[in-house]
């Protein structure tokens, strides 16, 4: 089965390359860095100190694993971190983030599966384990580990019932992944009886390594700034949008009974799509600023709608800036995006019905009293228009929010203690 997937890879590799420079049309980080795509690294590496390999495939991975990153450069401050991505967004996210770190962490893309590609890698950099985020099981790569004796560890593993039942009908080739994986550390239990049922061996629980995440400083400062920006309006976020999801609450907002001067502030999840989205919003007669044009001593117009968030690396500021935040991919049955940063920031949280990659992690939010489940985009509004106009339950709502981020920290300490008995001292 993996001889026919590494075919299928190389047969695919030029339709592989044209959408990747067809994307770039839009995202020109996608026609960047082929080579290492590719396998090829130039020169080998000078650098005396031992690697650690950790991959975040894009920008939620590369947030969630900046704890992690942290805890593991000062468990072994003598080593380096190579942090490798799939999209430019999560890489431009890893040099925001992580260029505190110096030469201590070095960035390139994932190669692709294809066999060949994951070995170079290996050879170059040496890595002395690999540490992937969350879902990526990518059987090549962890073939080629096996082979150079490199332990594989799943951190920070979820795996919904959907994606359990994908992954099964792939039969052999994804059997044999799980079994090549040294060690997983699940998010919650029943993440890690799913994951058993793929066959790993080695699995704990450590909670999610989410809630460790700190608020940068500097974001809670340009969200100061923001909702200074803003004034004294209520303000209603609607972060990580997908697509088909804005029509939906662009609508609603427009027939809803919202507080005659509320700001809607939208995040597109995908830059791509922030042109889009401006179109959309002028499509629905509304008035819109982009976050982008807002200079330091700008304000956002009176007469403004919508405030589009078009902006990369400032998601805790525009959390910071609103008064209560929808988190979207849960509209559409896409699974639902993380509801934690908000929470963490104190802000009540609203999400969708379809929250199948968060399951658990939405219902203990809900069940804490920070967040409220809305059926559709009516609802959301109808929920938004209550909170928005009664400061004691907004506030009762935020602070249950917080209180259920604090509750759930300590993931990062538990996924270093597993991690710790797979490396030399």
């Amino acid at each position: 089965m993996r001889l026919l997937y590494t075919l299928a890879w190389w047969l695919a590799l030029p339709l592989v390359l044209a959408r990747l420079w067809l994307r770039g049309r839009q995202e020109p980080g996608y026609r960047q860095h082929w080579g290492q795509r590719l396998g090829f690294y130039g020169r080998q590496s000078e650098s005396q100190m031992p690697t650690l390999w950790l991959h975040a495939v894009s920008v939620g991975e590369t947030r969630a694993a900046e704890p992690l990153i942290d805890a593991l450069l000062a468990q072994w401050p003598a080593c380096r971190i190579v942090l490798t991505h799939m999209t430019p967004t999560g890489r431009a996210t890893g040099k925001s983030l992580f260029a505190k770190h110096g030469a201590r962490l070095v960035q390139s893309y994932l190669p692709y599966d294809t066999g060949a590609m994951p070995a170079s890698f290996i050879r170059h950099f040496a890595p002395r384990i690999c540490i992937l985020m969350e879902t990526e099981v990518w059987p090549n790569l962890i073939h080629q580990c096996n082979r150079y004796k490199v332990p594989v560890v799943l951190a920070n593993a979820r795996l919904s019932q959907r994606s359990l039942g994908k992954a099964q009908r792939l039969g052999k080739l994804i059997a044999d992944a799980a079994r090549g994986i040294t060690l997983v550390a699940a998010q919650t239990q029943d993440d890690a009886e799913r994951v058993r049922q793929l066959g790993v061996q080695d699995v704990v629980v450590t909670g999610s390594i989410k809630f460790d995440v700190v608020v940068p400083e500097a974001a809670l400062a340009t969200g100061t700034w923001l909702r200074g920006a803003i004034g004294a309006r209520p303000v209603l976020l609607c972060a990580s949008t997908r697509e088909g999801e804005e029509p939906l609450i662009l609508d609603a907002f427009a027939r809803a009974s919202l507080p005659a001067n509320v700001l809607l502030l939208i995040v597109p999840r995908h830059p791509q799509r922030f042109d889009e989205v401006e179109k959309l919003v002028l499509t629905h007669g509304l008035a819109v600023q982009r976050r982008s044009g807002l200079a330091q001593d700008d304000a956002v117009a009176a007469g403004t709608q919508v405030l589009l968030g078009d902006t990369m690396g400032e998601m805790f500021a525009y959390y910071a800036a609103c008064d209560c935040a929808f988190v979207g991919g849960s509209l559409l049955p896409l699974g639902g995006q993380n509801l934690i940063e908000p929470a963490a920031l104190g802000k009540p949280v609203l999400i969708g019905p379809h929250t199948f990659n968060f399951a658990l992690v939405t219902a203990q939010a809900i069940a804490a009293g920070g967040a409220s489940l809305v059926a559709d985009a009516d609802a959301l509004m109808a929920q938004a228009s209550v909170l928005l106009q009664n400061p004691a339950q907004l506030a009762s709502m935020g602070q249950k929010a917080l209180a259920f981020a604090a509750q759930h920290r300590g993931a990062t300490p538990r996924t270093v203690a597993a991690i710790k008995p797979l490396l030399p001292a």
